[in-house]
Parts: C-alpha cells; sequence; structure tokens
C-alpha cells in the first residue's frame, strides 16, 4: 500500500476517533447519571490513548497527520445529535446517539482493516484498537437496552 493510501486511512481513524472523544467529553460533562458519566469517561480517555498511539505510528512510518482536521460531514453527523439528547437528559437517547457513532467508528475500523498491506506495526495497533471500539460499542448498545 503507497503511504499516501495509508496516510488517508490513518487520518480517517484519527478524525473519528476525535469525533467519538469529543463526543463522550460532552457527554460525561453533562449527563447526570454517574454509571454513564464514568463509562462516558473511560471511553474519552480510550480515545485520547488510541489517538496518541495512531499519531506515534504516523510519526514512526513518517507519514504526516493532517493539520486542518478534515471531519467528514458523516463522522461529525454520527455525534451530531448528541447535545439534544443531552438537554434531553434522556438517557436512551444519549446512549442511541453514542451507539450510532460507535457504529460510525466499527465501520472505519473495519474498512482500514480490509485495506492491503497496512505496514506491519501499524496493523496490529489498528486490530487492538478495533477490539476496543467493537467492546464500546457493545458495552453501549447493552446500556442503551437495559436503559428505561
Amino acid at each position: 500500500m503507497e503511504a499516501k493510501a495509508t496516510q488517508a486511512l490513518v487520518n480517517e481513524l484519527i478524525e473519528t476517533l476525535k469525533d467519538g472523544q469529543k463526543g463522550y467529553a460532552e457527554a460525561m460533562t453533562d449527563v447526570e447519571d454517574t454509571q454513564l458519566k464514568d463509562t462516558f469517561k473511560k471511553y474519552a480517555a480510550q480515545r485520547s490513548e488510541f489517538i496518541t498511539e495512531l499519531e506515534d505510528q504516523m510519526f514512526k512510518l513518517n507519514l504526516k497527520p493532517d493539520e486542518e482536521s478534515s471531519v467528514t460531514g458523516t463522522v461529525h453527523r454520527a455525534w451530531i445529535n448528541l447535545k439534544g439528547a443531552l438537554t434531553s437528559k434522556d438517557n436512551k437517547s444519549i446512549l442511541n446517539e453514542c451507539e450510532r457513532g460507535e457504529d460510525y467508528a466499527v465501520k472505519a475500523y473495519q474498512t482500514a482493516l480490509k485495506a492491503q498491506d497496512l505496514p506491519g506495526q501499524l496493523k496490529t495497533v489498528v486490530e487492538k484498537q478495533y477490539q476496543g471500539v467493537q467492546a464500546a460499542h457493545d458495552e453501549i448498545r447493552t446500556l442503551r437496552d437495559s436503559s428505561k
């Protein structure tokens, strides 16, 4: 896989993670339920850590991260309705929006993993992060399904 394609792919993951990180940070601040607050805090921190890992890989591979945030419209839309849900203070709606963000993240990772010839160490990092994103998605879905 040529460097430019790898770079675009990793930048896309980073943007997706930044979006999730921002979404969880907002949710964590505004949600009243302490269990949800802790869950959102955990995932905001996880996304931060994932961003650092990917940026580190880019540095090692001599790839450039996007300086100007090129958040794709879709990513942004994945978390856009969160504000409204937070205003309503309805946990189920908030979790619905988080799950929608997670769906997008899972898809972004699946796309990245389908890419041929990701450099070895990068592929390992992406696979490990994918497990984490998938687990987050499942936990958020379970919380949503069990919330009134």
